[in-house]
């Protein structure tokens, strides 16, 4: 069992542009004043300089090209309705936004069969939809898979009981909270988990500010300590930067790079840099047309393949 890999999903977009359909608790997302033809095309160059980057170090990423017919203007976070593991499960994710859930394609497979990958089982939660109940993939869930841990912060993406589900059908034990930001004078939840905490191999990058009741802080924490992972704190100001939204995958050697955009490396503090340089070397890219349209950063950007090999 691995936290990490070297292999990643990435699905490069070709109808991005600022989703309404999710802009309404995504409080992440920004209007940009340019043409969506204009800001699709940044996209896909940050996009392409983010994969060549992730590529010179030695990660195996899988790049599939959106289709054009589905208008799927999110397409480019596919981390949030799949997810894939080491026995050859895959995990199927409801998804709040109507227009989202095209994202879900059979190719997407297909591609990873060609491969070589191994598909097993597919573990379909997508029905709870029709009940107006969901659950994001890897964006609500942060699985610590040593330790098999789930973490979720519940919000109007991420349900109570569908992730106890989860956590029964992937035998992990769940770590449930709620996680705030202020938007206009009130603590609204955070949409995803992962824009608040990542979660590496031996230490994790939190807000923990975002955490406001003291008994789920306090056994977050407990866990995380628990479990031998040292804490970086982050701010809110540096959560809005994308600091939270942070991957760890191994490139060449097994070589640990912790990714993350050039907003969120540009964000952190000198002692923080340090403290996640002590694990490993960070990989940053600009993504500033994909974070602000999309409200998404570079972890949301990279699905995590840990399929066996056929």
């Amino acid at each position: 069992m691995s936290q990490t890999t070297n292999t990643i999903l990435m699905i490069r977009p070709v109808n991005f542009r600022m989703n309404e359909q999710t802009a309404v608790n995504n409080y992440f997302q920004e209007d940009i004043h340019l043409k969506n033809a204009e800001i699709n095309s940044k996209a896909q160059e940050e996009f392409d300089m983010f994969v060549n980057k992730l590529k010179a170090v030695g990660v195996n990423v899988i790049v599939e090209q959106d289709d054009k017919l589905m208008d799927t203007p999110d397409s480019i976070f596919p981390n949030n309705w799949v997810s894939f593991h080491e026995n050859g499960d895959v995990g199927l994710y409801p998804m709040f936004a109507e227009n989202r859930r095209k994202e879900r394609r059979d190719e997407v497979f297909m591609r990873l069969e060609s491969e070589g990958f191994r598909i097993e089982n597919i573990i379909d939660y997508t029905s709870a939809e029709d009940e107006g109940v969901f659950l994001e993939g890897t964006g609500s869930l942060l699985l610590d898979r040593i330790n098999s841990k789930a973490y979720c912060a519940l919000s109007p993406r991420a349900d109570e009981d569908l992730f106890i589900e989860f956590c029964e059908d992937f035998e992990y034990s769940p770590i449930v909270f709620t996680a705030n930001q202020t938007v206009e004078g009130k603590r609204l939840p955070i949409y995803h988990t992962n824009v608040m905490m990542c979660l590496a191999e031996k230490f994790s990058v939190i807000c923990l500010d975002s955490i406001d009741d003291k008994k789920e802080r306090k056994n977050v924490v407990k866990n995380l300590k628990d479990d031998g992972k040292q804490i970086i704190e982050i701010t809110e100001a540096q959560m809005h930067q994308f600091a939270g939204n942070m991957l760890q995958v191994k490139g060449h050697n097994d070589q640990p790079y912790l990714v993350m955009s050039k907003a969120a490396h540009d964000s952190l503090t000198a002692e923080q840099i340090i403290a996640i340089e002590k694990f490993c070397p960070i990989l940053s890219s600009s993504l500033e047309t994909i974070e602000t349209c999309g409200g998404g950063s570079a972890r949301c950007m990279m699905a995590e393949v840990f399929l066996p090999k056929s």
